[in-house]
């Protein structure tokens, strides 16, 4: 089989798992017990010893996917000559323990009769452990490693083992349906009548959550026609929401390509800081109270650690020790490699988490209406820290293994830390070194302003020891409040940005080298940026232009990566990715409020007002 382009998949799960299913029916990703273990079916990134389980009819078909309406149960529908069936995909929510360890299939002929074969091929611990599959009384079991996922049918369909696999073909008419039910580490006998009662809590279950979601989601768009990709979008962040802990997985998959052939192949299945700001905007902007405050008390855990021990990156159950290491048996999506398990980002340099963390607890606390003294003696040692390490170099947002640099993005969420941290220790009358933080604040501000921004170029510029080098980061510049989008220099970076790094079909990159080099895709969030800023410039027209742009180049049900080759329209990167999906939610929020006149007040600089939550609606 040929590796089938990303954008060919969407994904279910529950809570701590996600698997990822092609529009043929084939399971190519999916990780057990919870989205970081190791794969037991992995096809997308090894087509021949990754492993799948896949479903389909035996004759010649067309197929297309979508959700059942406002959940996450997939739906696949197969056309034959003959007939026409629908194979339905969920993982159980709604359950605790074991059950949601599973992986619920039903092919269900809709119309006529149809022939149809089923493949089950795991391939325990990144397709490295050797596996053998069996037949025990109730079910199929696959045995790698000590690993264990049992297979049970029900219907017209009878399994035969094959050494690492189990295959079997069947037939089924007009109103016949079979069941697969694939469960790791356990085995609980299930009927029929079972299966069909898990999916219906299960869609009861997203559809109660999503019914919650949207009058919230009518509020903000109004007459907009997103509001299908807002809920969507939603839906991928609940889906990525690791529901014990709060925090969220940035994305379910490691190790596809930023571009093909090339090397920047990541383990995106953590939870980045730096996400914070912009997941508890979104969140709070839908109404998700509950997901907001488990994801605080997340995030206000981590900001009681020693802030020289924050790290940028963290494993969603609490791990700080993620250590990088490659798969070399795995050939990598269209033989991009390497494979990688673990990120050393974990232990970089990055600044701007401190920002990230203070603005974090910012727009959560002024929500909440309360500071107690834990949370502001965190903030007051992340402050005090900043105030001694922000002349440093670091790795910056875009976690470069080429060594530290001045980043320009590091300096202003430096700056972001201090100025939300003042204002919240003025608005509550907290003990603070206010005179010190006051300081520092314009030091740092002089510092942008005076080694940041290039005169030569007209742009601010990704860091201070370059004079020319366009990075999209500088967008975020009126979004933060650091200057207002009137400003000269905001102006003439925003232009910058959409004569350099804009393309035609709108999208846009994250630096000028990525620009001009071959294959890197651009980068969805920056895209999202440009939206954003636009908006606050009053540029609405160009805004949406530009919105409709980026939706142009996916199909529905819609599904984000990192990022879109602007050329074939090809999705790179890993995949759904969560910081796309916010974006997404934010700038539609931003066109939404601007078309109906609701912006609130922005542009806050130095001593203005307080800063709201952008779109606090």
């Amino acid at each position: 089989m040929a590796y089938r382009p990303i954008a060919e998949y969407t994904a279910i799960g529950n809570d701590d798992r996600c698997a990822l299913v092609d529009r043929h029916g084939s399971i190519d990703w999916c990780c057990f017990p919870t989205v970081a273990s190791p794969s037991v079916f992995a096809r997308i990134l090894d087509d021949e010893e990754g492993g799948h389980f896949s479903v389909h009819p035996t004759a010649t078909y067309e197929s297309d996917q979508t959700y059942l309406d406002w959940t996450n149960v997939l739906q696949t529908v197969f056309q034959t000559r003959t007939g026409r069936a629908t194979l339905t995909d969920f993982m159980p929510v709604g359950e605790r323990g074991s059950v949601q360890r599973s992986i619920y299939r039903q092919l269900r002929c809709d119309e006529g009769r149809l022939g149809f074969e089923a493949e089950f091929k795991p391939r325990p611990d990144y397709g490295r452990a050797e596996t053998k599959v069996k037949r025990r009384r109730n079910s199929i079991v696959a045995v790698g490693d000590g690993d264990r996922l049992h297979l049970q049918t029900c219907g017209p369909i009878h399994l035969t083992t094959r050494g690492d696999r189990a295959v079997g073909t069947g037939t089924i008419a007009e109103g016949e349906s079979v069941w697969f039910v694939a469960q790791h580490g356990h085995f609980q006998k299930v009927t029929a009548e079972e299966c069909h009662e898990r999916e219906e809590a299960t869609v009861e279950h997203w559809r109660e959550w999503t019914e919650g979601l949207k009058p919230r989601v009518d509020q903000i768009v109004g007459d907009e026609p997103w509001q299908e990709e807002i809920v969507r979008s939603a839906l991928v962040l609940k889906l990525l929401i690791h529901e014990s802990s709060g925090a969220i997985y940035a994305a379910p998959t490691t190790s596809l390509p930023e571009a093909y052939g090339g090397t920047r192949n990541w383990d995106y299945r953590y939870n980045w800081i730096r996400d914070a700001k912009f997941t508890v905007q979104v969140l709070y902007n839908l109404g998700e109270t509950k997901e907001v405050q488990d994801y605080f008390d997340w995030f206000r855990e981590v900001s009681h650690e020693d802030p020289e021990h924050i790290q940028p990156v963290y494993g969603v159950h609490g791990e700080h020790d993620l250590p990088e290491h490659q798969l070399d048996d795995l050939a990598g999506h269209r033989h991009s490699q390497p494979v990688r398990v673990g990120n050393e980002a974990a232990n970089q340099h990055q600044l701007d988490v401190y920002g990230a963390i203070v603005q974090g607890l910012y727009e959560t606390l002024i929500h909440d209406g309360g500071l107690d003294g834990d949370d502001w003696r965190s903030i007051r040692s992340i402050l005090n820290h900043v105030c001694k390490v922000w002349t440093e170099p670091d790795e910056g947002i875009w976690e470069f293994r080429k060594g530290p640099r001045h980043y320009v993005h590091s300096k202003l969420l430096c700056w972001v830390a201090l100025d939300r941290g003042i204002r919240m220790g003025r608005r509550y009358d907290k003990d603070a070194p206010l005179g010190r933080w006051s300081k520092e604040k314009t030091e740092i501000r002089e510092a942008i302003l005076e080694h940041g921004y290039s005169e030569e170029a007209n742009t601010f510029v990704q860091h201070f020891e370059t004079d020319d080098l366009l990075d999209a980061t500088g967008l975020l510049i009126p979004i933060y409040g650091f200057l207002p989008t009137k400003d000269e220099r905001v102006q003439n970076t925003i232009q910058r940005v959409i004569s350099r790094l804009l393309t035609p079909e709108g999208l846009v990159y994250r630096t000028r080298q990525e620009a001009e080099a071959d294959g890197r895709g651009a980068f969805l969030m920056c895209s999202f940026w440009l939206v954003n800023a636009l908006v606050l410039d009053g540029r609405e027209e160009k805004a949406r232009e530009i919105f409709q742009g980026i939706l142009s180049h996916v199909d529905r049900p819609t599904l984000l990566a990192e990022r879109i080759d602007p050329d074939t329209s090809e999705f790179l990167g890993n995949y759904p990715q969560a910081f796309s999906h916010i974006g997404l939610i934010n700038s539609a929020i931003y066109l939404s409020s601007a078309s109906n006149e609701r912006n609130p007040e922005h542009d806050p600089v130095e001593d203005g007002p307080d800063l709201t939550p952008l779109f606090r609606i």
